[in-house]
C-alpha cells in the first residue's frame, strides 16, 4: 500500500527523535547551553510519546544513549493509562531488557525520580522487583548504592534478600534502616562495611569507591591504598586512577602509583577519549601502545564486517568546535577519532582514505583547532571515487559556509545520479534549536552518533532519513530490532503485528509485569 503524506511526516518525526536520543544528554554543547538542551529534549520526548507511543517504546531497542533510555522508561511508567494491554506487554519486556543493560546507579536514580514524582503503581513495582531479582548480590548494592536501594525499598515496599535465605531479608533490612541494631552480619560485605569504620584491614574487602572514603578517614597514604586495592578495581576505575596519577606526576604534585589497565580490552570510543586526554608528548611516547589498542578495539567493534566495505573515504571533523564543552570535553573529536580506526577496519585492506578538516595526517595527535572546511575535504574525498563516503562532523560548515551542502547536492543530482558512491553524514552533536542533529544536504542521509561502535547500525538506519521511506518500512525495521533485542521473542512486537498468543503461551514463563491487570499498571 502506498504511503500517505502523513506517514512520511511520521517517519521523519520518529527519525528526528532517534537522532536526538542517540546524541543528546541534556548537557552543554559547543553551540548551545544545558538549559536549551534539556528543554528541547523534554519537548521531543513528550511529543513522540503522545503521538507515536509504540515507536517511542521501540526506541529502547536501538543504540540510544543511557540518558534518553532512562527518560523513555520514566515516561512510559508515568503514563500507564495511555497504553492498551498489548502495548503494555511490549513495553514491559522492552523496559526489563533495557534496565538489565543500564548501569545500576542509573536505575536506582530512575526509581528515586519516580518516587519524587509520586509514581508507585503495581506495574512499576513489579518491574523493579524483577530487576532486583536479577542483581547478583543485593548486599553489594546495599554497600555501593546504599541510598538508591534504601529509597527504592521504602517507597515501593520491596522485599529484600541477602545472605542465608532464613535471615537474609531481615539482615539486609537492618543494614539499610537500622544499622546499629546488629553487632555482626553474616553477609561478608555487609560486615566488612561495619568493620571498616574502625578497622583498616576491612577496607580492602569493600568496593573501591566505598573504600576510598574510609581510606581518607583513616589517613591511609594514597599510594599504599591503591596498591592494596588494585585487585578489586574495575577496568574503568583502573583507567581513571591511571589518568589522574599521570596528571599529578606531570604536574609534579604526586607519584604514579603504578596502577595499570590493559587498554586493548577498552571499548573503542572510551579508549579514544582516554587517548585525547593525554598530553601530546605522552601520546608520542606511547604511540605504539595506544595505536595497537585502538586498532584492536576497532577490529573487535567491526566484527564480521571487517574488510567488507570496499573503498572508504572519511571526512573527519577536528575543528575547534570538536572540543565540545566543559561537561563533554572533546567528545565530538573522540567520536571522530574512534570512527577513523573503525572505518579503517571496515574498509578493504589498503582502501581507506581519512581526511581531517585541519589537514592533519597523524590521527593520534589530532586536536580541536581551526575552522570547518567540510566542502573542500568532501571534494578531496570524492576525487578518490570511493564506494562509501562517511562524514563525521557536527555539521557547522563555515569555511566557506554552505559549501559542503552545495558540493553534495551537485554531486548527487548531476555527477552521481546512479548512486555509485553511497554517502552518510554522522553527527555527534545534538542541535537544541533544530530539535535534531544538524544536516548538510537533503540528498545525503544524516544520523546521530555518540559511540563509534554503533556506526554500522547507524549507517543502516540512516537509509530511512532520505525521505523516501514511510512509517510502515520504519516500523518493520524497528520490529526486527526489537526481536533481536529481546532474543527473538515473538510476543514483543508492535501491537497488532501478529501478537496473538499461542496455545502454549502459559508455558513461556511470563514476567510479572505481563500478568498485572490493566487497571493496576
Amino acid at each position: 500500500m502506498a504511503e500517505t503524506f502523513s506517514d512520511l511526516i511520521a517517519a521523519e518525526d520518529v527519525l528526528l527523535f532517534v537522532n536526538a536520543a542517540v546524541t543528546a544528554t541534556g548537557q552543554r554543547e559547543f553551540h548551545s547551553g544545558a538549559h536549551a538542551q534539556r528543554l528541547s529534549l523534554v519537548f521531543l520526548h513528550e511529543y513522540v510519546r503522545v503521538n507515536y507511543r509504540p515507536v517511542y517504546a521501540a526506541s529502547l531497542a536501538l543504540d540510544i544513549n543511557d540518558h534518553n533510555a532512562v527518560l523513555i522508561i520514566e515516561g512510559l511508567l508515568r503514563t500507564p493509562r495511555e497504553a492498551g494491554p498489548e502495548e503494555k506487554r511490549v513495553e514491559g519486556r522492552l523496559i526489563a531488557r533495557r534496565l538489565a543493560m543500564l548501569p545500576p546507579q542509573r536505575v536506582y536514580r530512575l526509581f528515586r525520580g519516580l518516587r519524587a514524582a509520586g509514581v508507585g503503581n503495581r506495574r512499576t513495582r513489579a518491574i523493579l522487583r524483577e530487576w532486583l531479582a536479577t542483581r547478583p548480590d543485593l548486599g553489594h548494592d546495599a554497600v555501593k548504592y546504599r541510598n538508591g536501594l534504601k529509597s527504592a525499598a521504602r517507597h515501593f515496599h520491596l522485599p529484600l534478600a541477602s545472605g542465608p535465605p532464613a535471615a537474609g531479608t531481615a539482615e539486609l533490612g537492618d543494614f539499610l534502616f537500622e544499622p546499629g541494631r546488629r553487632g555482626r552480619y553474616a553477609h561478608k560485605l555487609l560486615d566488612a562495611y561495619r568493620r571498616a569504620h574502625f578497622e583498616q584491614g576491612a577496607l580492602h574487602e569493600l568496593p573501591f569507591t566505598v573504600a576510598e572514603g574510609f581510606a581518607v578517614k583513616h589517613g591511609i597514604p594514597r599510594r599504599a591504598f591503591l596498591e592494596r586495592m588494585e585487585p578489586r578495581m574495575t577496568r574503568l576505575e583502573r583507567l581513571r586512577t591511571q589518568r589522574s596519577a599521570l596528571a599529578r606526576s606531570d604536574a609534579g604534585t604526586g607519584d604514579d602509583p603504578g596502577v595499570r589497565t590493559d587498554l586493548t580490552v577498552m571499548p573503542l570510543t572510551r579508549l579514544a577519549l582516554y587517548v585525547l586526554s593525554l598530553a601530546m608528548d605522552e601520546r608520542t611516547r606511547r604511540r605504539a601502545e595506544l595505536t595497537r589498542a585502538l586498532r584492536t578495539a576497532a577490529r573487535r567493534a567491526a566484527g564480521p564486517y571487517t574488510g567488507t566495505w570496499g573503498r572508504v573515504a572519511a571526512v573527519l571533523d577536528d575543528s575547534y568546535s570538536s572540543s565540545g564543552s566543559g561537561e563533554k570535553r572533546r567528545r565530538p573529536l573522540a567520536t571522530a577519532l574512534a570512527c577513523h580506526f573503525l572505518l579503517d577496519a571496515l574498509a578493504a585492506p589498503g582502501s581507506y582514505t581519512p581526511l581531517w578538516t585541519s589537514g592533519s595526517t597523524d590521527p593520534l595527535l589530532v586536536r580541536p583547532y581551526g575552522p570547518t572546511p567540510l566542502g573542500l575535504r568532501i571534494l578531496d574525498a570524492l576525487d578518490q571515487a570511493p564506494d562509501r563516503l562517511v562524514i563525521v562532523s557536527d555539521g557547522w560548515d563555515n569555511a566557506p559556509p554552505g559549501l559542503a551542502g552545495e558540493v553534495l547536492r551537485v554531486w548527487r543530482t548531476r555527477l552521481d545520479r546512479e548512486g555509485r558512491t553511497s554517502a552518510v553524514h554522522l553527527n555527534p552533536v545534538y542541535d537544541a534549536d533544530g530539535f535534531d542533529v544538524r544536516r548538510l544536504a537533503p540528498g545525503v542521509p544524516t544520523a546521530g552518533i555518540r559511540d563509534a561502535e554503533d556506526l554500522p547500525a547507524l549507517v543502516e538506519i540512516a537509509q530511512f532519513a532520505e525521505g523516501r521511506t514511510g512509517l510502515a518500512e520504519l516500523r518493520a525495521y524497528l520490529d526486527r530490532r526489537i526481536e533481536r533485542f529481546v532474543e527473538d521473542d515473538p510476543f514483543c512486537r508492535f501491537p497488532g503485528a501478529n501478537t496473538a498468543p499461542s496455545a502454549d503461551r502459559g508455558t513461556r514463563g511470563a514476567s510479572t509485569h505481563d500478568e498485572l491487570p490493566p487497571e493496576g499498571r
